[in-house]
Order: structure tokens, then sequence, then C-alpha cells
């Protein structure tokens, strides 16, 4: 009797699952259109367009580092029509701003982790460092240590910056700049010693002999580079940072749709061609359930806010 009661009860949500979706779904892209988080999402939007023949359309709600779109998806009907692609800024923002006007992990459900993009460690030229263990020796030797620029404060790269300043134990000044644009052109003119970069808009400048590349950010090598070690593997055990993307809905969305989108989602990202454009971005995917991808983000919150810490990083 029990079991049939339970059958009954879930019934009306498979059917819900089965049928959905059943009219246009929105993805929010809580930044401008072009950059990564965008393309990610545009290439996603189109394949699951594709496979459910319905429209699956991305609007750009940028701001307050992604925290206005953010909110529109946390504040929405959790029916899975509203979805949001957010970066790792989602995971940094709890940390850096005193206040949201929503709960990270309370007023989301993680539904798929898309990809993640590793950081190069970068310096000009005149820096005689060839290694990490190089490095490090360098910058301790120097009174007052390097300086290092980053997109921003509380940005990816600034925090990476700051994990390597904590994990290797050496001085190191932060410049922001607004945007890695200039702060790419001031590590070019020697004005900033190193960054960290994402892949696609240094790898041109190293190759050229312009910049020189130490390492990787990331736990593992990247296939765009496989001759860089990682930081990790360079004498900083454990060493793990890089920009990552995922896709949630907002809370109390039905678990089976969570669950459907997760499935097609990780069909989508294990195809030729969306491989291939993630790597044009220096990315790749990655498949986890809605419960690995859960886990991350809590595991990547508590990393980032103690960075935020250690810095005195914030965005107000």
């Amino acid at each position: 009797m029990k079991r049939l009661l339970a059958l009954a009860l879930l019934l009306p949500c498979l059917a819900f699952a089965q049928a959905y979706p059943a009219r246009p779904v929105r993805i929010i892209v809580p930044y401008p259109p072009g950059g990564a988080t965008d393309v990610m999402a545009r290439t996603v939007a189109q394949k699951l367009n594709e496979s459910w023949q319905q429209a699956v359309v991305v609007e750009n709600k940028p701001g307050a580092s992604g925290s206005v779109g953010s909110e529109i998806v946390a504040k929405s009907v959790p029916d899975g029509y509203t979805l949001l692609v957010q970066g790792t800024q989602h995971a940094i923002n709890l940390s850096l701003y005193k206040q949201l006007p929503y709960d990270t992990l309370r007023d989301f459900v993680p539904i798929n982790y898309i990809a993640s993009a590793p950081f190069l460690l970068v310096l000009h030229p005149s820096v005689p460092a060839n290694t990490v263990a190089e490095l490090i020796a360098y910058i301790k030797a120097r009174p007052g240590g390097l300086n290092y620029g980053s997109s921003g404060v509380g940005g990816g790269a600034h925090l990476a910056g700051e994990i390597f300043k904590t994990a290797a134990g050496v001085p190191l000044t932060h410049i922001p700049y607004k945007g890695a644009a200039p702060a790419m052109a001031d590590l070019l003119g020697g004005q900033v010693t190193m960054v960290f970069d994402p892949i696609p808009t240094s790898i041109t400048q190293v190759r050229a002999g312009r910049l020189k590349a130490l390492a990787i950010t990331s736990a593992k090598r990247s296939a765009l580079m496989p001759e860089l070690p990682t930081v990790a593997e360079s004498g900083l055990p454990g060493f793990d940072v890089s920009a990552w993307f995922g896709l949630y809905g907002p809370a109390a969305m039905p678990k089976d749709i969570a669950i459907k989108l997760n499935a097609e989602v990780n069909r989508i990202l294990q195809l030729p061609e969306v491989k291939e454009k993630f790597a044009g971005l220096g990315a790749e995917s990655m498949i986890m359930n809605t419960d690995q991808f859960a886990l991350h983000l809590r595991a990547e919150i508590a990393k980032f806010a103690r960075a935020i810490k250690d810095s005195g990083a914030t965005a107000e």
C-alpha cells in the first residue's frame, strides 16, 4: 500500500519532467555579450534548442559582478523556465560583497558544471625566473617583493594571485585594472611584472616571446599547452585555481527537472563540436551530477572566502 501511495505521489512529478520544456526557456547571463560565460551559455542553449525543438533564449543582464542577473533568477518562478549561467564569480561574490540581494547557497539549485578555464602564471621577460621555484626565490630576495596586475578587485585572476601569495609565502602587491586588456598592456610594457591570465588572451604573446609563461593554475595540465607544468607540480602541492562556469536554477525548482537538465547538458558537453568551441576559450568541459556540482560550489566558496579574507578585498 505504501509503495502504491509513493508511486501515486511520484507520477505527477515524472509527468511534469517528461513534459518539460513545454514553452520557451530563458537563460540569464549576468555579463555583457561576447565573453566566455556568454559564449558557453549560447553554445549550450543552441544545442538544447536543437534537441528539444523548443526555443532557449539567452538574455544578458550585466551589473555588479554578475549579481544583477543572478538576482533575477533567484527571484524567478522556480519552474525550470528561467535559468542562470554564471562563472566563478558566483562563488566569490558571497564573500566579496557585504550584502547580496540573494543567498548564493539557499536561493539556487546547482544543475551543471559546464567547464573550467585555468589561468597562466605569466611574467614580463625581464624577470630572471624560468620556473615557479625560481620565481618564489626571486620574489623573496627582493625588498617589497613584486607587483602583479589583474582585471579588477575580487575577480578570479586577482584571487589566484592572493592564493599564490599565501601558498608561496611571498610579498606581492596587487595592481587592479579596469579589465584584462589594460592589465595585459601594462604587463607587456613592464609596468607590472606578472599576471594570472586566461590562456586565450596570453598564449599568442607567450609564443611570440613577448611574455614568459611559467605554469598553469589548474590541478592538471592543459591540452592547449601540455608542455607547461602546473603550479601544484612546480612546488606548491594542492594549488588549484581556475575560472569555471555552471548552470543554476532558482531554489525550489523541481528536482526531477534539474536531473533532466543535468543529463541533457552533460550529453551536450561531450559533443565534439562543443568541446572544440570551448577549447577555443581555453576551457574544458567536466561531467558532474547535480550533487557533485553542489559540493564543488561549496568548496569553491570556502576557498575564495579564505583568499578574500587574507587579501582584505571588498567590492564596496
